[in-house]
């Protein structure tokens, strides 16, 4: 499984460490991503889905049935 958040799609981005004498190397900077557990009242179940750490505070305000209508995603294969 890729390093993607299943709601919002955020993945790691490109970028360079700079070093005190101003050298740069290519390093990736990785997505927060937590495993989370949610309760889906419509589906009746848990849910167990790879998010960020942004997306699961977006989650608790907008609600995982808006959020997945937004991002496109079928729960029951969850």
């Amino acid at each position: 499984m890729s390093r993607r958040c299943q709601l919002t799609g955020k993945k790691a981005n490109n970028a360079y460490a700079i070093s005190h004498s101003h050298r740069r190397t290519k390093k990736l900077q990785q997505a927060n991503l937590q495993w989370k557990r949610i309760w889906w009242p419509e589906g009746n179940r848990w849910v167990r889905l790879r998010l960020s750490t942004k997306a699961i505070k977006t989650l608790e305000k907008k609600g995982i049935d808006a959020m997945a209508k937004e991002a496109g995603i079928n729960l029951n294969k969850f």
